[in-house]
């Protein structure tokens, strides 16, 4: 669970005082059920979970290390597809939310098999706005577009979609940067190339329930 309702900046962290541990130590709470909690066991809480939230960009490096080796099939691994979309996003001069969500979209590979565009959305959503987050959920069904047929499924499914706002941003991503992403002559940038990007893009949540005044 990540607390950001107090208020207190992510990225201001206080150091860990002597004989508290990083795996809770001093800083754990008291309670067995959420109902006998007390205000200083969520502030011990909070405290934790603010010293946790800085590593979330090497968890997720960690993750898409992963997809390394697993081609799938494809003539490059799914890691190799990933840093190739995001490096073609990055010489078409796309924004650095842009280019982490090319970087990103397919990061659910290897936990959602079946629906692994909603766990790419889900990891960006907190620091994209609409447009990006809806074509990092969608770009399955659009990406679809190039192969469908194949499968006896209907290629133009994202017609569904036909004069939705960020339909052009979805197919755009699909045809420019996704689907041309498997070259396996292309110079590629490496996963550490992208650290400085993704450590900005992962330095603040826009929006969360954890905020206060963001759960509608």
């Amino acid at each position: 669970m990540s607390t950001f309702e107090s208020g207190i900046d992510p990225t201001a962290i206080a150091p860990r005082q002597p004989g508290a541990d990083a795996s809770g130590g001093a800083l754990r709470a008291g309670f067995t059920a959420m109902t006998e909690g007390t205000q200083a066991d969520w502030n011990r809480i909070v405290e934790a979970q603010l010293e946790f939230y800085p590593g979330l960009t090497d968890r997720v490096m960690s993750h898409l290390g992963l997809l390394s080796g697993d081609y799938g099939g494809f003539t490059v691994d799914r890691l190799t597809h990933s840093l190739q979309t995001a490096t073609r996003a990055v010489r078409a001069n796309r924004s650095d939310s842009y280019v982490a969500c090319a970087l990103l979209h397919d990061i659910g590979d290897t936990l959602g098999s079946f629906n692994h565009p909603d766990i790419g959305a889900a990891i960006v959503w907190p620091f994209v706005d609409d447009d990006l987050h809806w074509m990092v959920q969608q770009h399955g069904i659009f990406q679809g577009y190039y192969f469908f047929d194949y499968l006896g499924l209907d290629p133009n499914l994202r017609d569904r979609f036909e004069g939705h706002p960020h339909y052009d941003l979805c197919a755009e991503f699909c045809a420019d940067f996704d689907q041309a992403a498997f070259d396996p002559a292309y110079p590629t940038m490496e996963l550490e190339e992208f650290r400085p990007l993704l450590e900005g893009f992962f330095a603040r949540p826009k929006r969360s329930i954890y905020m206060r005044g963001d759960q509608s």
